[in-house]
């Protein structure tokens, strides 16, 4: 089933040349960010390009649980009137976070150090995954939590009464974690520090300091180390959400495999510690470049113009580039099906507790679709068949996982033969505009 309803079974048809501009939603990462911070502000903060998917509603609707006063205004454009650090209400109903993994580690982490309950559910993907990497460390500022065996949802949050800055070594690459420790650490007293061996995405970093926290971060021996003073009050903001650069990997990824594509995918936002698929992709040999770069509201942003690519090459991905490409591991395998030789990509696990499995749905869905992949626990290598020798046919188990929906979406587009997926429902928890965006370049996408 996908999230929200019943199954959407879907079946990507082999398509002539994808052709035109692909406006693709705002970012999912600076969007869920917005929200909470704007909550946690004095003022209204403005919105603009927020992405409007179920996991970002999702995000909207407990912000106003925990009351603050979110708006609608239609087209994007959305208002938050904040209740201040330390400010929010305890929550009446149960908060439901949907798909959202990074809704709910965040929104908890922002409550943690107040002196509320709230309790936490969501979608079947989102109660099987594991939330013991957010309750350690919100622990350690005094919160408690209660939930089912193994640290999984549906979870109750009891926040700690009088919270004390924490030093917290974030144990894998996890923006979320990250970010869920600095959330925290906004409503407890002095220094909270956060040390990350590899660097993740900023955003909350960035974002924080925006909206007038103090805030230092340092790269060190110990790997960056992010120190934040508690208790500031945040001021509201008017922030301008960029292009989401792992939505705009499929039209991409998708132009690069299908013949005689040329597609021009505007306004997306390149951090350094999101781009590292299409760094990946050039190094491959993808006909892939960046126009018109520029910088909007401190973040990085360019055109992208993505062309059909017949000669890529499998290539090894360096490790350490795995936590700014994570969400874009799935779509890259596709992409390493149509290229020659082998793609290796490496110091992958954190693939493993996404929405699903994503090394074995991919692994498992490529293979019926014709194509050769070994797997590790912590690797997936994929065996290229040229930009002619993908067969395609198969059906693949999108897991209610809208990454692995949308990869297959576009393997199907490339392939000899039309791929069919169980349920593409879950593809509107992050771009809801998915289909109607493809078929307007020229794929071919029916629902069954």
């Amino acid at each position: 089933m996908s999230s929200h309803g019943t199954p959407i079974p879907m079946t990507s048809h082999p398509c002539g040349p994808l052709n035109g501009v692909a406006e693709v939603p705002g970012d999912k990462s600076i969007s869920h960010r917005s929200l909470i911070l704007g909550a946690l502000s004095v003022g209204e903060t403005k919105i603009s390009g927020l992405l409007e998917g179920e996991d970002v509603l999702d995000t909207a609707k407990a912000m106003r649980a925990f009351g603050a006063e979110v708006t609608d205004h239609g087209g994007g454009h959305w208002s938050v009137h904040g209740v201040g650090v330390g400010g929010f209400a305890e929550p009446e109903q149960v908060i439901d976070c949907g798909n959202s993994g990074t809704g709910v580690r965040l929104i908890i982490g922002a409550m943690a150090t107040s002196q509320i309950t709230a309790t936490f559910t969501g979608d079947a993907s989102l109660r099987g995954r594991p939330m013991g990497r957010i309750t350690d460390p919100i622990s350690e500022f005094g919160a408690a939590s209660f939930g089912r065996e193994g640290g999984r949802l549906p979870m109750t949050i009891v926040g700690a009464a009088e919270p004390v800055p924490v030093r917290y070594v974030v144990p894998m690459p996890s923006a979320q974690v990250k970010s869920a420790v600095l959330l925290a650490g906004l409503n407890a007293p002095g220094q909270t520090v956060v040390i990350e061996k590899e660097a993740t995405r900023d955003h909350t970093e960035r974002m924080l300091a925006g909206f007038g926290a103090e805030i230092a971060v340092e790269e060190t021996e110990q790997g960056r180390v992010i120190t934040l003073t508690g208790q500031p009050e945040l001021q509201a903001q008017t922030i301008v959400v960029p292009r989401d650069p792992s939505s705009a990997a499929f039209p991409v990824c998708a132009a690069l495999i299908t013949k005689g594509s040329d597609v021009l995918v505007p306004g997306i936002g390149l951090n350094p510690t999101r781009a590292g698929l299409y760094t990946t992709l050039r190094e491959m040999g993808a006909d892939l470049v960046y126009e018109n770069e520029r910088v909007e509201g401190g973040e990085p942003v360019a055109d992208l113009r993505a062309k059909y690519s017949p000669d890529m090459k499998g290539i090894a991905v360096p490790p350490e580039r795995a936590a700014s490409m994570i969400d874009e591991y799935p779509i890259l395998s596709v992409v390493a099906a149509f290229a020659t030789g082998q793609t290796v990509m490496d110091g992958v696990k954190e693939l493993r507790v996404k929405e699903s499995d994503r090394i074995d749905a991919m692994a498992v869905g490529l293979r019926a679709n014709g194509i050769t992949v070994d797997e590790t626990e912590d690797s997936m290598i994929v065996h290229g068949l040229g930009s002619d020798g993908v067969p395609g046919g198969g059906i693949a188990a999108s897991h209610l996982d809208h990454r692995i929906a949308m990869s297959f979406m576009c393997l199907g587009m490339g392939a000899q033969a039309g791929v069919h997926v169980d349920d593409g429902g879950p593809i509107a928890t992050s771009f809801p505009i998915f289909e109607p965006l493809m078929a307007q370049l020229g794929a071919k996408l029916e629902r069954a």
